[in-house]
């Protein structure tokens, strides 16, 4: 079993540009509803497909497997539901954690959050100082979310 912990945040600051380069993802949603969500995405030159489970807590099971980039972009154009995920992904090393930082463009442009994969809930975190609010749990902050209620709407 394949198991996702993470904990989200928004941004209080620009601190963390510079830290790493991004690196262009796209991604769209063959299904989503409360249940799971399977997910096509395009990350740099590599394609995958994603199935996610329910979220409880700051927890759910992930599987997710390589595919064919071009077949990920014909999903993407025929299967998945649009307007689609465009974002830049920056991954930033900080006392041992991995933090990957997204910053939205497209529907959701001018949204940014980072996001922490973690091995339990109640593992300790030193936030970085460009951390700010914690937005954990909170359904309008996920990706398949963004699709049908995407930040410029807010």
């Amino acid at each position: 079993m394949a198991l996702e912990i993470e904990r989200k945040f928004l941004l209080k600051n620009d601190d963390w540009r510079g830290l790493a380069t991004g690196k262009p993802y796209r991604q769209g949603y063959i299904k989503n509803d409360v249940s799971s969500a399977v997910r096509v995405r395009i990350a740099g030159e590599k394609a995958f497909l994603t199935i996610k489970s329910e979220v409880t807590g700051a927890t759910r099971l992930e599987y997710e497997y390589s595919i064919p980039i071009n077949d990920a972009e014909e999903m993407l154009e025929k299967l998945c539901k649009k307007p689609q995920i465009e974002k830049k992904r920056y991954v930033i090393q900080v006392d041992g954690l991995t933090w990957e930082v997204d910053e939205f463009f497209g529907e959701n442009n001018g949204l940014i959050v980072a996001e922490v994969e973690l091995e339990s809930e109640d593992q300790h975190v030193t936030l970085p100082s460009w951390i700010g609010e914690e937005v954990t749990g909170d359904p309008k902050y996920y990706n398949a979310n963004l699709i049908d209620n995407p930040y410029k709407n807010w």
